[in-house]
């Protein structure tokens, strides 16, 4: 904030004399500003404009910075009157200097107390772990934790490793059951397990991994050791306590906002580019047989979160079973003649621009499956459920790289969820544009589409 006052300050007294009539003075003019500069960096921490703070926002974001600056401005004024006799700035320039500096510097404040307060809005959503783990380390966390001032993580549980059951700090339940201590996790929504334990026990990290392998439970290793850069797995800070990801989100926040910047514009673009293209095909679908143009089905998205995907539809209306989903097959009577081109080349999948803008899908991203049958390879396929780390997408580098279409096998299913891993552990910004650009040239019809 330091440096971008003096910007603005700077900034401000160079578009006041762009719009000055009379003739400028340019050393005296520059000398003048050099002052204000010099005043500003002794006055404005005076007026506490580098402090945080809660409370009195008005003055703080408005007041304050307009006062100190009209001061720092006056202050410099008086010394160059001093110093640089006979000098008098030109004509207006000083007071549309004063009043663009003033203003300038209370959008600043307003804007970075806006995320300051945004920022403070998600600390305050507190996330609920449970700690697995003994001893003086097990105890160091849980104190740790609780004595974090405005700390994000709250210990809702703890299961206790060692061969006697120690007393948990407060309220805080304590078990020494796997399952009764997974069955709470479940039930009260704990979205972390911390794995305080000791390097050697590699047996138990394993076994709390497995216990939680089809839960969407973020499952972090904290060890009581120095050096842990040494190690693979992405190093964080968890109230100043250093631990490793074992199970969580393989993109960073500031990676999925990107994303998702990307994303929107992105649908956006193709909303508004397709239009016509859209229009001519509900057209068709409408023509082609009765029932609605739109299909719609649940799958899961980011984090499990149920949502709605859209389709063009490509069967006939029919019946199905509850619980049931019948992937289509080759030469299936249910199709249509427009829905088997539609199928044939992608194009049923563009109502999914709609989903993205939504907020629900990604243009890139691991393709969402049948509810029924997630619940089904979830216990087959191995690391199945963390394909829902994050957002679904429309196209994805299994599609492009041959893995489409029906899944009859669990060999196909592995394949799929590889590539999506493969996807996650290696996103980038670039591999996103790769796989636009396979999807457009050789993703959109396959032999595999039916």
């Amino acid at each position: 904030m330091r440096l971008l006052d003096i910007v603005v300050i700077t900034v401000c007294a160079s578009a006041a004399l762009r719009l000055e009539a009379t003739a400028a003075q340019p050393g005296y003019d520059n000398a003048l500003v050099a002052f204000a500069l010099l005043a500003s960096v002794f006055l404005f921490p005076l007026f506490g404009l580098y402090q945080t703070v809660r409370s009195n926002i008005l003055w703080h974001c408005v007041c304050a910075p307009f006062v100190a600056v009209v001061l720092a401005l006056v202050v410099a004024l008086l010394v160059a009157i001093i110093l640089l006799d006979p000098y008098r700035p030109a004509g207006d320039w000083f007071t549309r200097w004063m009043y663009l500096s003033g203003l300038s510097l209370v959008i600043c404040r307003i804007v970075e107390r806006s995320l300051c307060l945004r920022r403070a809005e998600q600390g305050a959503r507190t996330r609920a772990v449970a700690i697995v783990g003994s001893g003086a380390h097990c105890r160091h966390l849980l104190r740790k934790v609780e004595t974090t001032p405005n700390s994000i993580y709250a210990v809702s549980t703890i299961f206790d490793t060692g061969p006697e059951i120690a007393a948990a700090p407060g309220v805080v339940p304590a078990f020494r059951d796997r399952e009764g201590f997974a069955d709470f996790v479940r039930r009260y929504h704990v979205v972390e397990v911390w794995l305080a334990l000791p390097l050697s026990e590699e047996n138990t990290i394993l076994e709390f991994i497995d216990l939680f392998r089809n839960d969407l439970v973020n499952i972090r290793f904290v060890p009581d050791v120095s050096g842990l850069a040494l190690f693979e797995g992405e190093m964080v800070n968890l109230d100043g306590t250093s631990a490793i990801n074992l199970v969580g989100s393989p993109l960073s926040s500031d990676a999925l906002v990107s994303k998702d910047i990307f994303d929107r514009v992105f649908a956006l673009l193709a909303v508004f580019g397709l239009a016509p293209v859209l229009f001519i095909i509900a057209l068709a679908v409408k023509l082609s047989s009765p029932g609605p143009v739109l299909f719609t089905q649940r799958r899961k998205g980011a984090n499990g979160k149920v949502f709605n995907i859209y389709k063009f539809r490509s069967m006939r209306a029919h019946e199905t079973a509850h619980g049931v989903v019948k992937q289509a097959t080759r030469n299936d009577p249910r199709i249509t003649l427009v829905g088997a081109f539609l199928r044939r080349t992608s194009l049923d999948e563009l109502p999914q621009f709609l989903n993205v803008l939504r907020g629900e899908m990604s243009v890139v991203g691991p393709r969402p499956h049948a509810i029924e049958h997630d619940a089904l390879y979830q216990n087959i396929v191995d690391d199945y459920v963390h394909r829902y780390r994050i957002k679904p997408g429309i196209t994805g580098w299994a599609q492009v790289n041959g893995f489409r279409g029906e899944t009859d096998s669990v060999e196909k299913m592995r394949g799929r969820v590889e590539h999506d891993l493969y996807y996650l552990s290696n996103w980038s910004f670039w591999l996103d544009m790769r796989i636009v650009v396979a999807t457009m040239f050789k993703g959109l019809v396959h032999r595999n589409a039916y």
